[in-house]
């Protein structure tokens, strides 16, 4: 045994140049005190990528920080927010940035989330007013097979709007009866919202023609619509007064 260990074929520095062929020696890969980058705790050897590293631990949380935060929004939005907040993580790694070990990528992603639940509660506390309204809002149907709920609006005023189509159908009717000078001035005015001096340039009106023809062309229309009044106001009034008279 020494004679062997004194011709070097004991494996180690001083028998380097005689060795073994079934003896190695271990050797230190990286310096003392270094590590690779990006390497998880408690597996030695393997170097993860920093999205990959990412992606796992918003995967294992996922579950527990949507129940410990559970009564800061609802479910929908939870979820909302984290995935913001797994986003931004991925972005930042993306853009060259790492985390120590788990445990530094799990209080990150946190951090994130509860800034995204803040941003969300203040946004619908009446931050934006948008989110605020939608908050608010409730849904026309549940289900797909259920009918939908029928919303009046308080601003329509339907009588109103009534009104006022009958007036323009009164108007539309009566313009036939006017000349065409007359129609032309009153469309440009109503429809085109074209003022005097554009007009007399397009038509080669002087501004004394066009102010006569517009004056006589209302005055026309009003006659024309106050007739028609009155002459339903004494049909109203002969249809009333015919019962009584039989009697």
């Amino acid at each position: 045994m020494l004679g062997g260990a004194a011709h070097g074929s004991w494996g180690g520095c001083g028998g380097a140049p005689a060795r073994h062929p079934h003896v190695s020696t271990r050797c230190q890969l990286h310096a003392a005190g270094r590590r690779r980058p990006h390497c998880v705790p408690g597996r030695a050897g393997i170097a993860e990528d920093p999205a990959a590293l990412v992606a796992l631990v918003a995967s294992s949380r996922r579950d527990l920080l949507l129940r410990v935060h559970r009564h800061r929004l609802r479910k929908e939005d939870l979820e909302d927010c984290y995935g913001q907040a797994t986003l931004e993580l991925l972005v930042h790694v993306g853009q060259g940035g790492s985390f120590k070990s788990r445990a530094h990528v799990g209080n990150a992603l946190e951090q994130r989330f509860l800034s995204r639940i803040r941003d969300r509660r203040r946004a619908v506390g009446g931050r934006s007013p948008m989110q605020a309204a939608l908050e608010g809002a409730l849904p026309l149907a549940t289900d797909a097979d259920e009918r939908p709920i029928e919303v009046a609006d308080v601003r329509m005023e339907p009588q109103r709007v009534v009104m006022l189509r009958h007036e323009l159908r009164r108007l539309q009717h009566h313009a036939h009866r006017l000349t065409a000078d007359q129609r032309l001035v009153l469309a440009c005015q109503v429809g085109l919202q074209m003022d005097c001096q554009e007009f007399c340039g397009l038509h080669g009106w002087t501004p004394e023609k066009y102010r006569k023809v517009a004056q006589r062309a209302r005055a026309r229309l009003r006659e024309l619509m106050l007739a028609e009044e009155s002459s339903a106001e004494q049909a109203i009034g002969s249809a009333s007064r015919g019962p009584l008279a039989q009697g």
